[in-house]
């Protein structure tokens, strides 16, 4: 045998031994036995006509952060309003209703900020919420 024929025995050797061990068939893993989905718990108590309001402003002149929101909701209907700064400074309103017959409407309106005395405020439209 020449020296090339005993190197490529001996990387053959080496590529088959690299490549794992075949252990015999006492050794494998048991198979995966299917146990079935969680439990899922649930929750009975519901509240057919859900009532709810809530509402937040904030007015940070140290970051230019100013927005807004309120909602309300009685039994499936929610009815509120969200505006915002945008970077190019003008105020995005947003008005909106959701219920089961008319699904998510919403008004967007876009408008400048009114400033006042040095301190910037975002212009609100009257919503009846109620």
């Amino acid at each position: 045998m020449t020296i090339i024929q005993k190197t490529i025995v001996v990387l053959a050797v080496v590529t088959i031994s690299s490549c794992g061990v075949i252990l015999p068939n006492h050794y494998a893993a048991a198979p995966l036995q299917a146990v079935g989905p969680a439990p899922v718990a649930i929750h009975t108590e519901y509240d057919p006509a859900p009532q709810y309001t809530y509402a937040y402003n904030i007015e940070d002149s140290l970051t230019g952060d100013y927005k807004s929101q309120q909602e309300s909701r009685d039994g499936d209907v929610v009815k509120g309003s969200y505006s915002l700064v945008e970077p190019d400074g003008n105020v995005r309103t947003v008005i909106y209703t959701a219920d089961s017959v008319n699904g998510f409407n919403a008004v967007v309106q876009r408008g400048p900020l009114v400033h006042s005395k040095g301190v910037v405020s975002v212009v609100q439209p009257a919503v009846a919420l109620g």
